[in-house]
């Protein structure tokens, strides 16, 4: 454990980091709920409208390796700063953008911070608190992202309509500028690490527990998208209740979101793999129950929360991914916010070719139920792999 961190003021840079979640989970959420504005004045329609949305997760996808790869030698402090900054940066001009094509490509650019913002913001999250409570540190920061689903999409939506879509990005811009300034002052200043290289850094994609602990989050969380992508389409014709409760909704599964984030890290801090099982269990049973509850507004509003508190498995993933990476530390953490990306593609399309086939838009739910019990199956084999090569356990990150 680092010295110089517990000096610092935790709770100050738990905060600082988390308004930079709260900006990437505000923009990441709430260009779906821009869509149809930015659509109609672009003059496209809704499903080309929707590789702006695609752009930005390429973004992530591609960015998280690369940047954690090449920029791991420099110090967390000063590669957060650059993080935010050239999301602020990115964010700007997808809300000045002249045309469509120019809005693909500053959605694309705006993804590619993602997430080597919150693997490195994890990484300093864990070295601020003894090893027993770093899973929490890393959900109080996620919780700027769970939070944005509560407060700042509903927010930004808003604004979508009363200001028009462009003034959404104006305000992630202003948000990760305000990162910027409260990381230049609040986190604590590091040497960075001069061993660090691009090779050390892929030495982790050698790791077969690195793989699994991805393909875990890859598999079993997209079938939490899956049901979110669509649950605005099943509200209004499933359940018949108006869209001005979609909103309301989506903000209970934010709560749900928010909820499920910090009780599964206090869970894992005292016993990890235990809690993965668990959550993927009480996704499983969740999403099996979609498709029963989603007929009733009552009952939907129910069962989209208690799915929502499945999304607690993402911080316990990340930091079984910092014990099994041995040095790559930067790398894996950032690979992590990939593996989730792949999911929030892998969920939707497999919903989506459900309700095609013709079986409803409940479907999702069913979808969803075998991509976490998908995840779990994968998570075991993990599991089985590490109890015969205990060496596969390197020391967690300090």
């Amino acid at each position: 454990m680092t010295g110089h961190s517990r000096t610092a003021h935790p709770a100050l840079v738990l905060f600082a980091l988390a308004v930079g979640a709260f900006a990437i989970g505000t923009t990441e959420f709430a260009a779906m709920s821009l869509l149809p504005f930015f659509a109609r004045d672009l003059r496209i329609d809704a499903p080309t409208a929707g590789h702006a949305i695609s752009a930005y997760a390429l973004g992530v996808v591609a960015g998280a390796p690369v940047i954690a790869a090449f920029a791991a030698r420099l110090p967390r402090r000063t590669l957060l700063i650059g993080l935010m900054a050239m999301f602020a940066v990115a964010n700007a001009l997808s809300a000045l953008s002249p045309s469509y094509h120019w809005l693909l490509l500053f959605r694309f650019l705006s993804g590619l911070p993602h997430g080597a913002y919150f693997g490195v913001a994890a990484l300093v999250a864990a070295s601020l608190v003894p090893l027993e409570q770093r899973t929490l540190a890393m959900a109080k920061v996620m919780s700027g992202l769970t939070v944005a689903t509560v407060i700042g999409v509903p927010a930004a939506n808003w604004m979508g309509q009363a200001l028009g879509w462009r003034s959404g990005f104006f305000v992630v811009a202003a948000l990760a500028m305000a990162t910027v300034t409260l990381v230049a002052i609040y986190a604590p200043r590091d040497a960075g690490d001069p061993k660090a290289s691009p090779m050390r850094e892929l030495s982790a994609l050698g790791k077969s527990q690195v793989w699994l602990t991805l393909l875990t989050g890859a598999i079993g969380f997209g079938g939490l998208f899956a049901v979110y992508t669509y649950v605005a389409s099943t509200m209004i014709d499933v359940t018949h209740v108006s869209e001005t409760y979609v909103p309301l909704v989506l903000m209970i599964f934010g709560v749900g979101l928010t909820l499920g984030n910090l009780v599964a890290a206090w869970l894992a801090d005292r016993n990890q793999n235990r809690t993965v099982i668990g959550v993927l269990l009480w996704s499983a049973a969740a999403l099996a129950l979609f498709p029963l509850m989603a007929g009733n507004v009552w009952t939907l509003g129910l069962i989209i929360f208690l799915i929502g508190i499945g999304g607690g498995l993402g911080t316990p993933l990340q930091a079984r991914l910092m014990d099994v990476a041995g040095d790559a530390q930067t790398l894996a953490a950032a690979l992590h916010h990939s593996a989730f990306n792949v999911a929030n593609a892998l969920g939707p399309w497999l919903g989506g070719l459900s309700i095609a086939a013709g079986y409803g838009l409940v479907s999702t739910g069913w979808i969803g139920a075998a991509l976490a019990l998908g995840g779990l199956a994968i998570f075991l084999v993990a599991i089985a792999l590490e109890s015969r090569r205990p060496a596969f356990r390197s020391a967690p990150a300090e």
